[in-house]
C-alpha cells in the first residue's frame, strides 16, 4: 500500500506510543539530556524548544537541570501524557524524576513542528528521537526555517538521527523482529532508491490481537542535511557518532549535528 506523505499526522497514537515508552530506557533519557545539557552552551533559566516532544522525556530531564523547556508534539496523546506528568496525575511510571519547581520550567503545546510561529525566543533548540527523518525535502526546509527563526541569533540547534543515509544503508534489513515486554514487532521495509526513502510497515502483536501502522522515512545524506541547515540560516559547529562525541563515520549508528543560527 503507498504511504501518504503526511502519515505522520495519524502514526503517533494508541500502541506506537507504547512501543516508544518501551524502547528508550531512562539511562538513554539520561545520557541524551547530559550531551544536550554540554552541548546547547545555555545557561541556567534559558528558554529551549524541544521539537518534537513526545511525552516529555528530554524536557523534563532539561527543566531538572535548570532549563525553561518548551514542548512541541503533534501527538494529542503524548501532549496530554506530558501535561499529566507535569500535574503530578499522570502515570505511575514517569519519564524522570522531579525536583519541587522543575515542573514551572516545562510547557507542552500541541503543535505541527513544520508551523512554529516563535520569533527569536528561544536560547537552543534540539530534534531528538529519529523525528527529523518524517519530512521530505521541502517540509524540511520549512521546518528548519521555522527553528532559525524561532531562536535568537547565535542559539545552537542540536540534531540527533539513525536515518542518515551513511548510518542506514550499509546495514539495511529488509525485515527484522523485535520482543518489548509483552508487545511483539515486526519491521517489513522497503528502500525506494528513486526517491531516496524507507516505506515501512510496523506489525505490532500483543494479546492475540494485531495491529499494522504504515509509515515513510526520508534518507538524506549528511551533506545534504548539512546545507539544508545551512540554507536555512545555520552554521555547523560540530558532527558525532555517539553521545560520547566519536567521531562521525561510515556505519556510525547516530549522527549528532551541533549547529548554531546566524
Amino acid at each position: 500500500m503507498p504511504v501518504p506523505s503526511n502519515w505522520f499526522e495519524s502514526f503517533f497514537h494508541g500502541v506506537t506510543l507504547d512501543l516508544w515508552r518501551k524502547a528508550i530506557p531512562p539511562e538513554q533519557t539520561t545520557a541524551e539530556a547530559e550531551f544536550l545539557i554540554d552541548h546547547l552552551n545555555c545557561d541556567a533559566g534559558a528558554r529551549v524548544l524541544d521539537v518534537p516532544c513526545g511525552n516529555g522525556r528530554l524536557s523534563f530531564e532539561l527543566a531538572q537541570r535548570g532549563l525553561r523547556v518548551t514542548g512541541v508534539d503533534i501527538s494529542e496523546e503524548f501532549i496530554e501524557e506530558a501535561r499529566a506528568i507535569q500535574n503530578q496525575s499522570g502515570p505511575p511510571a514517569t519519564p524522570t524524576s522531579r525536583d519541587s519547581d522543575s515542573s514551572t520550567r516545562v510547557e507542552f503545546l500541541l503543535r505541527d513542528m513544520r508551523y512554529l510561529e516563535d520569533q527569536a525566543v528561544y536560547d537552543g533548540a534540539y530534534c531528538f528521537g529519529n523525528s527529523f527523518a518524517f519530512l521530505e525535502h521541502a517540509e524540511m526546509e520549512k521546518f528548519l526555517r521555522a527553528i532559525a527563526r524561532a531562536l535568537k541569533p547565535g542559539a545552537r540547534f542540536i540534531i540527533e538521527t539513525g536515518m542518515a543515509a551513511e548510518s542506514v544503508l550499509p546495514d539495511f534489513e529488509e525485515q527484522s523482529s523485535h520482543e518489548l515486554g509483552d508487545l511483539a514487532l515486526t519491521i517489513k521495509e522497503r528502500y525506494l532508491a528513486e526517491e531516496s526513502c524507507i516505506d515501512s510497515e510496523y506489525i505490532f502483536e500483543r494479546d492475540g490481537q494485531t495491529e499494522s501502522r504504515l509509515a515513510r522515512e526520508w534518507i538524506y545524506t549528511v551533506a545534504e542535511i548539512r546545507r539544508m541547515l545551512e540554507n536555512a540560516g545555520f552554521s555547523i559547529l560540530d558532527l558525532y557518532g555517539s553521545l560520547k562525541c566519536k567521531p562521525y563515520k561510515l556505519g556510525s549508528q547516530e549522527l549528532f549535528i551541533v549547529s548554531e543560527a546566524r
